[in-house]
């Protein structure tokens, strides 16, 4: 389990091929990888990967085809959010992200607005039921509120404000138009959904 507070921004240095996965070796000396064992979850952005190897300043993991497949921005190299999970006590400062990817969505805008980064995302159709004004979404792991919802053909597009801090502190300060970026909704709405669906039967 994470919250969506990304701990340090990390960069996939080499992978290698393993079967139809891949074992990808990941940067990351700011995480404070002295307190991560092997066994133990990290989020890659906002993707919930188990650590198979790890020292000082690196880890690896094995994605394996399926999360390949359902996911962006881990079968090449470039800069990642990184999250370890959270412990029992910790304080949940986003919301409750369970790491699981739900979607692949794209970033159709991005701009400096004032002093602050207006992101627009279109998400795949099938999630747009889960998202909502003032509600709760994962994009590559970081945890934000949405400004705006605008069912579209093409997909659903979310309007999302980002502050300074979090864009200094996270890959969004790498992010382009049209970047591939991990959607995960809010655990809370998929739980609602289900029962309400139940209810229509």
């Amino acid at each position: 389990m994470f919250t969506g507070i990304i701990q340090a921004v990390g960069r996939i240095r080499d992978n290698e091929e393993i079967g139809d996965g891949l074992r990808i070796h990941v940067e990351a000396p700011e995480l404070g990888l002295d307190t991560v064992k092997i066994g133990d979850s990290i989020a890659i952005n906002g993707a919930c990967m188990t650590v198979v190897e790890v020292d000082e300043k690196m880890f690896k993991v094995e994605v394996s085809a399926e999360s390949l497949d359902k996911t962006a921005g881990l079968d090449g190299w470039g800069h990642v959010n990184l999250e370890k999970a959270m412990r029992l006590g910790d304080r949940l400062d986003g919301h409750i992200v369970s790491g699981h990817v739900d979607g692949v969505g794209e970033v159709d805008a991005f701009e400096k607005k004032a002093e602050s980064y207006h992101l627009v995302v279109r998400c795949p159709m099938k999630l747009g039921k889960f998202l909502a004004y003032k509600g709760s979404i994962a994009i590559n792991g970081v945890s934000l509120t949405i400004n705006e919802v605008e069912d579209t053909p093409a997909g659903t597009r979310v309007s999302i404000n980002l502050i300074p801090h979090t864009f200094e502190h996270t890959s969004f300060k790498y992010t382009k138009v049209r970047d591939l970026v991990n959607v995960e909704v809010d655990t809370v709405a998929r739980y609602i959904e289900r029962m309400y669906s139940l209810t229509q039967r």
